[in-house]
């Protein structure tokens, strides 16, 4: 720890990310990042188990989930909880699953998440990374504003013997934002091939099943194994997919508990998502931290 230097660290993390438009960090440099932010102990032992207070997805029968908003808000380095809007994501997003296009609404996150000062430093890590980087836009965002919405989801994917776990059960996909981060929490029971995310090039078909794939496509794969292992991709620029979430002990529940970050810009009218955008503050469950100085001056 005494040579960590958390500065260093995350502007080589950001450069790679620049240039290959993803990145995968080992969990035990994130948390010698969300240490050096201000997490403790405690906060990385309730981030272990947060997820067993979830709740059933409104779409999806082998997952459970919750939501919240935030904004970063990089005009006055602040990071701000912003009021609870429905879920939307298009086919016109590169998301092509039954419920394309269907308002979801998440239970929401509440203060055992939030006030978590290690999930606080995941959302600045991500700030740093993603500040001042530009990538191809996407129709309908504003991208004047310095102040972009953070959707964060919540979820565990469950595997039973009577159920198959799908993490993508979209196949191949972008999540229609700017910046898509996954960071993992915890796993039970999962054999080693289980959730491998693999990432392809925008000419692949959406939809297509992670194993059926043209290989020329294929830019690369990264698997999240251990606590707080994360990925970082340029959602707009790459594609990607994943495999189902395998039970080693074929009788009993797997688990596999995530944090994931969708970051863009605002929507416009005429995006699916423009009357659901507000970036009103949480009153019941307010959150305000500002930024570290070393992301406020980068």
């Amino acid at each position: 720890m005494a040579n960590f230097n958390v500065n260093v660290f995350l502007a080589d993390v950001k450069s790679t990310y620049i240039k290959e438009k993803f990145v995968s960090l080992d969990g035990d440099d994130v948390v010698k990042v969300v240490r050096e932010l201000g997490a403790t102990d405690e906060d990385l032992d309730n981030l272990k188990t947060v997820s067993n207070n979830l709740f059933p997805d409104p779409t999806l029968p082998f997952r459970e989930s919750r939501n919240g908003r935030f904004e970063l808000d990089f005009a006055n380095s602040k990071l701000n909880r912003i009021e609870f809007q429905p879920f939307v994501l298009s086919v016109g997003e590169d998301f092509v699953r039954h419920d394309s296009g269907m308002v979801r609404s998440f239970r929401g996150i509440g203060d055992d998440l939030q006030l978590n000062r290690a999930f606080q430093a995941l959302l600045l890590l991500k700030a740093f990374i993603i500040k001042g980087v530009k990538m191809k836009e996407r129709p309908s965002l504003n991208y004047s504003s310095d102040s972009l919405v953070s959707t964060v989801f919540n979820l565990r994917t469950i595997t039973t013997p009577d159920l198959i776990g799908e993490p993508a059960l979209e196949g191949v996909h972008a999540d229609g934002v700017d910046h898509t981060m996954t960071t993992m929490l915890g796993k039970e029971n999962l054999t080693d091939d289980s959730a491998i995310t693999f990432i392809h090039d925008m000419r692949e078909k959406n939809g297509t099943r992670w194993n059926e794939v043209n290989p020329n496509y294929r830019l690369g794969q990264a698997q999240h194994k251990k606590f707080l292992d994360t990925l970082l991709i340029v959602d707009h620029e790459i594609k990607h997919s994943l495999s189902p979430v395998h039970s080693m002990k074929k009788d009993i529940r797997s688990t596999r508990d995530m944090l994931i970050f969708f970051t863009r810009h605002p929507a416009v009218e005429g995006h699916v998502s423009h009357s659901y955008d507000s970036f009103n503050l949480h009153k019941e469950i307010p959150l305000s931290i500002d930024y570290p100085n070393f992301i406020a001056a980068s």
